[in-house]
């Protein structure tokens, strides 16, 4: 992989690491300073001239200026002659915001979108988008891996029977009905109502968790209040116990706190995002790296071989 070339933002850099390690390739010389009134200011420290780059930063609090920080680096690479750029973001900030809700307010994942590809993206590789089309809102490549396996190899490692997948909310039915097919598990969804954002409010469940291990499935976990509202019904419908796994920690404002608070045995991200320090210490939370998953997606977008492959 002589014509490839790795390099970092300061999002994740310890997961950047361990893609570099896996592909057995350093990370790329470059620097990021800032001036005093805040502007960031990116300068790559080698040649890249004809060189496929890969450039690694998850959109991730806080969000704007790692989204800056990522553009200015596309922007660099592209004026420094790359021959083609794949922004690597395990992380994609603004997912949420994926159709207008109610009147007069933006579409933010496609103003990301159109961002990227204005900068020079020519790929972008990131990992469970949290509404699929977000993929139609580019007109380059989109490659939306899939934590699945990590989080199924790590499920069949600590349980062995009466498991349950559970939804938190009806939104996530698809993704929790093909994690209880792959385990051979029964299904549940939590009925929620949300009021207002980042308020939500657990009403009942739907399906049977009785004396059952209970696996919360979610994509991200943000103030951690539907995780809260779901962990306390389940378990107040008889669960043995309540586990949750989510593919992006967000973990912000009171989520730490109704973490502990809550009826959950335990939560298990991946490191698509870094744990703050008040994560780390929470006994409840683990973490799983995906870092060979997304290294081999980098390999494979290299070398022209199928990415979908990894997930059959």
């Amino acid at each position: 992989m002589n014509g490839l070339s790795i390099f970092a933002g300061n999002s994740n850099l310890l997961l950047a690491g361990k893609i570099s390690e896996y592909l057995s390739k350093p990370l790329g010389k470059m620097k990021v300073n800032r001036f005093s009134d805040g502007e960031i200011q990116v300068e790559i420290h080698e040649n890249v001239r004809r060189q496929e780059i890969y450039v690694i930063q998850s959109t991730s609090y806080p969000v704007n200026d790692n989204l800056v920080e990522l553009l200015l680096l596309i922007d660099a690479f592209k004026r420094s002659s790359a021959s083609r750029i794949t922004a690597v973001i395990p992380y994609f900030g603004y997912s949420r915001q994926d159709k207008k809700v109610s009147p007069r307010v933006p579409i933010s994942a496609k103003l990301v979108a159109d961002l990227l590809e204005c900068t020079g993206v020519h790929r972008v590789i990131t990992m469970d988008l949290h509404a699929g089309q977000i993929q139609g809102f580019f007109n380059c490549p989109v490659d939306n891996l899939y934590s699945a396996p990590v989080i199924i190899d790590d499920i069949k490692t600590r349980f062995s029977d009466d498991l349950v997948v559970v939804s938190p909310d009806a939104g996530g039915v698809e993704r929790a009905r093909a994690y209880a097919k792959r385990l051979n598990a029964g299904l549940a969804i939590v009925d929620k109502r949300r009021s207002a954002p980042n308020q939500a409010k657990a009403m009942a469940i739907i399906g049977d968790v009785q004396d059952k291990i209970a696996i919360i499935i979610d994509d991200m976990v943000d103030t951690a209040g539907t995780l809260a509202e779901a962990s306390g019904v389940i378990a107040e419908n008889g669960a043995k116990a309540v586990h949750a796994y989510c593919t992006h920690p967000v973990l912000s404002g009171p989520a730490i706190d109704r973490i502990n608070k809550s009826s959950l045995n335990s939560l298990v991200a991946t490191d698509t995002i870094p744990l703050s320090e008040e994560a780390k210490q929470c006994d409840k939370i683990k973490t799983l790296s995906i870092a060979k998953l997304v290294g081999e997606a980098i390999v494979r977008s290299y070398r022209g071989d199928s990415v979908n492959s990894l997930f059959i």
